[in-house]
């Protein structure tokens, strides 16, 4: 079974961009304490700030991240 264009483009990256890779390392970070605040049965004021927050830079660094993507395939054109 062959991989995906756009699994093997970010597969690349992954090697290869430093850049995405450390927008990586800090998605996966923002996503691993999101799953910690998730499992709070009544989380804090201040639980839920950090909540709403991780939420939107976790989506900033998505963006960052498909932006990298659309540029190399770009050049790979």
């Amino acid at each position: 079974m062959t991989m995906p264009a756009s699994a093997k483009l970010i597969a690349e990256l992954m090697e290869s961009n430093e850049e995405y890779r450390r927008l990586k390392r800090q998605h996966t970070e923002y996503e691993r304490r999101l799953n910690e605040l998730g499992e709070r049965r009544y989380p804090s004021q201040e639980e839920q700030t950090e909540e709403a927050r991780l939420k939107k830079l976790k989506l900033r660094l998505k963006d960052q991240m498909s932006s990298i993507v659309a540029q190399r395939a770009a050049q790979a054109r």
